[in-house]
């Protein structure tokens, strides 16, 4: 016999919010695993309730998973460093087998992936009143109550982060030159070129790798050049494709497995930025395609 007590169908409405209170949190924070904490939580906090005094589920959930989430960005504000690695952008990786780049899912893939680079910069309270009026559609009264504010001052947060949001350019597309600077890099860096190396990278680029033990950065074309040298031999399979909206490519060892997944920076024809994952944890969770 199907269950129809009260515990029940309080478990099946909540079921019926999950998707949406899950792209409220991720909205919020940026991650796919902090956004499940936070609707998990939000379900424990729902299961102690007197469920008969609550009017509005909808409402009550979308208030509990904003304060949740609100919590969470003011501790990630107090302690930046205990969360830095977490907060590095979730990368999305397709495979680049075309000579258009520009199709409309990417196109919006790299837009949505930009707007969270974009909320990022918001104070907490501005995030939240921008996401939950702009993006979900949540009355300026219920922002207020969630964050003890006025209704007017709930408005003017939402007003003030959307003028920061709209104000960066979004990007369109990934520009042909940009491929083939990538494609000169990989060149070289298999043919140890230090010379042609040197030519592509700005003298100031940045290599930010994400390791099992943490974010390393170097600085400076020179030593960039050199470690890339020694990455190609080490990689003899290698895709190109786009990572989160820019150029990369995506390296195997012989048995299959992941070894990196990389994105470039290109800006008037050299790269000034290169970010690369080579953390096993890390790649596996990127779902990325067999080589």
């Amino acid at each position: 016999m199907p269950d129809t007590s009260p515990t029940a169908s309080i478990a099946e409405a909540f079921e019926s919010q999950r998707d949406r209170l899950r792209a409220v949190a991720y909205r919020m924070l940026g991650s796919h695993a902090d956004a499940e904490d936070v609707v998990q939580e939000a379900w424990l906090r729902l299961s102690r309730q007197d469920t008969a005094a609550i009017q509005n589920l909808a409402g009550w959930l979308t208030t509990v998973v904003g304060r949740i989430s609100l919590d969470v960005l003011r501790s990630r504000q107090a302690h930046p460093e205990t969360s830095l690695n977490d907060r590095l952008p979730e990368r999305m990786v397709t495979l680049d087998d075309s000579p258009a780049p520009e199709e409309d899912a990417l196109l919006a893939d790299s837009v949505g992936l930009a707007l969270l680079v974009v909320l990022e910069s918001l104070r907490p309270d501005e995030r939240l009143a921008f996401v939950l009026h702009d993006l979900f559609a949540v009355p300026f009264e219920e922002i207020g109550k969630i964050l003890g504010k006025s209704t007017g001052a709930a408005k003017m947060l939402a007003s003030r982060a959307r003028r920061k949001v709209q104000a960066p350019k979004q990007p369109t597309n990934v520009e042909r030159g940009q491929r083939e600077v990538v494609q000169a890099f990989l060149a070289a860096a298999r043919d140890g070129d230090f010379l042609e190396l040197l030519r592509v990278l700005h003298p100031q680029v940045s290599l930010t790798v994400d390791t099992p033990a943490g974010v390393v950065v170097t600085l400076g074309a020179t030593k960039v050049a050199a470690g890339a040298q020694l990455a190609a031999s080490a990689a003899p399979l290698g895709r190109a494709a786009f990572v989160n909206g820019l150029p990369g490519v995506i390296s195997w060892g012989e048995d299959g497995s992941p070894l990196s997944v990389l994105a470039f920076t290109v800006v008037d024809g050299q790269i000034i930025g290169i970010t690369a994952v080579v953390d096993p944890a890390k790649l596996a969770q990127m779902n990325l395609p067999a080589p």
